[in-house]
Order: structure tokens, then C-alpha cells, then sequence
């Protein structure tokens, strides 16, 4: 039997994509919605393609697309796309604990597959104990698992949007259903009191500089809250130091 099959046929691979399978009609959607506005973006089909497989990040591909069309220059482009995906050094440390263990490599192949859905799926089947995360022999197949079928139900879908870009009319609202989508996943991670914060500081600041150019709105809502996660986050460090230990 091939490593593969093996990897395949371990119950914890098949745990982690069926589990990873509740949120496929989502991402589907919000895959097919980053399809379409890539080529409507203006970008070739080819380009499109490579975008959709070399980037494997959907906010920051819906980020960076209107900044294209409006011809914003590069460093405000690569600016958005940075502050989009911050979040992803946070989820690094949170994975470390699980994966820092493997060779390099395997690690960077590890964070390139990884996205918000796979950290929630992963910290639900396995919550921390109480001395922290532990490592568990069914955790990478499990991971897997959940990154295959993810990577499916993302790129199958855009690629169908790339090659369907022309022919899909405008007036269908695909653009507002990917939106709906988006809020859908989004309030899955609004698991705590600073996430719910964050949020409607980054809706707030995000409408209140909407008149700004270049779609810079984008980049006012993400350091807006950050600020305000970071600034809760002290602030209930703060208190349970001055309640002193239970």
C-alpha cells in the first residue's frame, strides 16, 4: 500500500474532510464570485489561473482586484494584500504548537494550504487541554483531510467562474452572493468578545472612510481592528491581573 493510500484511508484524513464538507457550500460560492472578478477585473484568463492557484487567498485576491482595475500603484496593492492576510502570522503561532516539530519544508507546504476554515475546523477536534494544545498522532492526516477537500471546493468553483466570466450576466448579483458568503464564514470566527469588537470596528471604519481612494477604506477598516483586538486584549490581560489569581 502507497503512503497515499494509506494517508487516504486513515479515519482521521476522512474525519478531517468530512468534516471540512459543512462549509463547502460556502467557500464554493465565495470561489466562483473570485473566479468571475478576476477576468471581469481585467485580468487574462492565463493570469487569472495562475492568480487563483499561486495565491490561494480569497480576501486577498478580492482586496487586490479593484486596486488593479483602478491602476493603484503596486506598494498600495501589495499593502492591502499584507494587511488582508496578517491574521495569518497569528494563525502561524497557533499552529507551531502542532507542527513545529517537522523539517522546514513540510511546514511551508503546511502554512500554504492552511486558511481560516482549517484552524477552526482543527481547534474543534482537538480544544486545548488544561495545559494547552497537545500533539495527537491523527492530527496532520486530519489536517489534510480538511485541506483537501478545501482546496477542492476553492479552486473548482473559480475555475469555473474564470472560464464562465463572459458569459455569466452582471445582473445575476454573483457579487452579492459571494458578500453573503463571506459574512457567513466571517461569523464563524467571531468566537470571543475582542472578535466581536474587531468586527464592528473594522464595519465602522470601513463605511466611514469609504470616500477615501484607491478602495484605501479597505486598509483603514483592517489597522481599525487590529488596534481595537489588541486594545481588548490588554485590557482583559489587565484585569485578570488585578483580580489576582482565582
Amino acid at each position: 500500500m502507497t503512503s497515499a493510500t494509506r494517508l487516504l484511508s486513515h479515519p482521521d484524513f476522512r474525519r478531517g474532510a468530512r468534516e471540512m464538507l459543512g462549509m463547502a457550500p460556502g467557500i464554493g460560492a465565495w470561489g466562483l464570485v473570485t473566479g468571475v472578478a478576476m477576468v471581469k477585473g481585467g485580468l487574462s484568463v492565463p493570469l487569472a489561473v495562475f492568480m487563483s492557484l499561486a495565491v490561494y487567498a480569497g480576501s486577498a485576491q478580492l482586496a487586490a482586484l479593484p486596486l488593479l482595475a483602478a491602476g493603484a500603484p503596486m506598494w498600495v496593492i501589495w499593502a492591502a494584500a499584507f494587511c488582508v492576510n496578517l491574521r495569518f502570522v497569528i494563525y502561524s503561532a497557533q499552529w507551531r504548537t502542532y507542527f513545529g516539530h517537522l523539517p522546514r519544508r513540510q511546514r511551508m507546504a503546511l502554512g500554504f494550504l492552511a486558511a481560516d476554515l482549517n484552524l477552526i475546523a482543527f481547534q474543534r477536534a482537538y480544544p486545548s487541554g488544561e495545559h494547552g494544545p497537545r500533539r495527537e498522532p491523527g492530527q496532520i492526516p486530519y489536517y489534510l483531510g480538511g485541506v483537501a477537500v478545501l482546496w477542492s471546493v476553492w479552486q473548482l468553483p473559480s475555475m469555473l467562474g474564470i472560464a464562465l466570466a463572459n458569459v455569466i450576466p452582471t445582473a445575476w448579483g454573483l457579487g452579492f452572493a459571494g458578500t453573503l458568503a463571506m459574512v457567513g464564514l466571517t461569523y464563524g470566527l467571531l468566537s470571543d468578545r475582542s472578535t466581536w469588537v474587531a468586527a464592528v470596528v473594522a464595519g465602522t471604519a470601513a463605511v466611514a472612510a469609504f470616500s477615501l481612494p484607491l478602495k484605501l477604506n479597505i486598509i483603514v477598516a483592517i489597522a481599525a481592528a487590529v488596534a481595537a483586538g489588541l486594545l481588548m486584549d490588554q485590557a482583559e490581560k489587565a484585569s485578570r491581573r488585578l483580580r489576582g489569581p482565582a
